[in-house]
């Protein structure tokens, strides 16, 4: 029998749809044995999993690590650190926030230099569509982005050089070329004339809270921009990938969409599962972000919607600054993003499975299958099988803990989520079956990340 380079023995494997006590042997950064009392004598190194579920790393395809231009607020070092100690073994990260942000090849190169060598876990890259770049599409998806990124409202930087929202011709033309690339593009899909008329009229009448800020970003302004894009793209025949949805209601509108036939995706992401606007009114700016927290029982929705299979994964949306844009005088010119990445696997375990009973199967699905195929990774990631890349997260369904900042690996230790019990914890994490993360000793010294194109 041939040599393994490791063995992990007796975990609790999450397939496709079942758990089952298994053995997985290694070589060459692969998965080529799965079964029941494998032969230790053949591997180099065994490791026992007894008492730990073993699943793929979550591919996430949602955060901004802000390199080039902004390493100041997050990197690909310490947000790739946050993300391998959380069980993220492929991340994607987004075209914004960087300087200059990745609209063309000469931006995709500068950030391709800034990653070489400094992530800790695999990583692949989304272009942009703007206006005025739209003749950057091809060669961008020549180069290697996985599809692209829209914003349908204002990101909120008003500077020349920064990622501006589209235009209705910028985003029907762009469906265009996007179609006939092949490839997805993934919006955020809010009416930027409803939000920002609600919310010039909440600062003319001096109401700032956060409930303020939430009534001013309704989920009406979801769902019209939701039903635009839908329209064009049934005009182009473009993929689409929604990203951050909110509301049952913008759930709905995308799957009733995808059962059409249109090629159509979306994501919701941990807060919205976790947190509501509720939360944000107790917690302050660390909770703010866009479209807002809504409301409790919209949050339950959520999670009826997800248990139903109409969701179709779950990402970060890590979106970190420093403490300081956060202090801001007032609620509505606080910086809105939320700093998650360390959390999502265990937030939708713990919640979803240790406290709700969703199966297994199904959270692996919409952590890491789903992603992984939706966005060309699907070869090697996102799954255990057999010929799979042996990229592992290996969590402590029993090890309940509370999330303290400086357990944190992000630059900047600010959280929602600090304070608030942990209902799992993950434990070792593989990346091509090498050891990124072992919770008792720490992140390896090695940065095995590398770009997948």
């Amino acid at each position: 029998m041939e040599q393994l380079d490791l063995l992990i023995k007796g975990g609790s494997v999450v397939w496709k749809d079942e758990v089952a006590v298994m053995d997985i042997g290694i070589r060459d950064g692969r998965i080529v044995q799965l079964g029941r009392s494998l032969e230790e004598a053949c591997a180099a190194s065994i490791v026992s999993a007894e008492g730990l579920t073993v699943m793929p790393g979550m591919v996430d395809v949602h955060v901004h690590l802000n390199e080039p231009g902004l390493g100041d607020w997050e990197g690909f070092e310490s947000g790739s650190a946050a993300l391998a100690v959380g069980g993220c073994t492929t991340y994607v990260d987004m075209p914004l926030n960087g300087i200059p942000p990745t609209v063309s090849v000469a931006a995709m190169e500068l950030k391709l230099a800034a990653a070489a060598g400094r992530s800790h876990v695999d990583y692949a890259l989304w272009g942009g569509l703007v206006p005025g770049k739209l003749h950057e599409l091809a060669a961008l998806s020549e180069a290697g982005v996985v599809g692209y990124k829209a914003f349908m409202s204002s990101p909120g930087d008003p500077s020349e050089d920064a990622f501006r929202e589209v235009d209705d011709y910028t985003l029907l033309e762009g469906m265009k070329i996007i179609a006939g690339l092949g490839k997805v593009l993934a919006l955020h899909a809010e009416s930027e004339p409803i939000v920002a008329r609600l919310g010039a009229q909440q600062r003319a009448a001096g109401k700032l809270s956060p409930r303020d800020y939430a009534e001013s970003r309704p989920i009406i302004a979801e769902l019209e921009a939701i039903n635009r894009a839908l329209f064009y793209a049934e005009q182009t025949g473009c993929a689409l990938h929604f990203v951050h949805i909110s509301s049952a209601a913008g759930v709905r509108a995308i799957r009733d969409a995808a059962d059409r036939g249109m090629d159509v995706t979306l994501e919701t992401c941990p807060h919205y599962l976790v947190l509501a606007m509720e939360d944000m009114e107790r917690l302050g700016p660390v909770a703010k972000c866009s479209p807002p927290l809504r409301p409790l029982p919209e949050r339950e929705l959520l999670w009826e919607a997800l248990a139903a299979g109409d969701i179709d994964m779950v990402s970060s949306d890590h979106s970190p600054c420093p403490a300081s844009l956060k202090e801001a005088g007032h609620f509505f010119d606080a910086w809105g993003g939320i700093a998650g990445a360390q959390s999502s696997l265990e937030l939708l375990i713990g919640e979803g499975h240790v406290k709700r009973g969703i199966p297994l199967p199904l959270l692996s699905r919409l952590l890491s299958g789903a992603p992984a195929r939706r966005f060309g990774l699907g070869g090697d990631k996102g799954e255990i099988r057999l010929g799979a890349a042996a990229d592992l997260a290996l969590v402590d369904l029993n090890a309940a803990y509370t999330l303290s900042a400086d357990q944190l690996r992000q630059r900047h230790k600010h959280s929602p989520y600090i304070g608030r019990t942990m209902h799992c914890q993950v434990q070792l994490v593989y990346l091509g079956g090498r050891m990124v993360y072992d919770r008792q000793t720490g992140l390896s010294e090695k940065k095995l990340g590398s770009w997948v194109k």
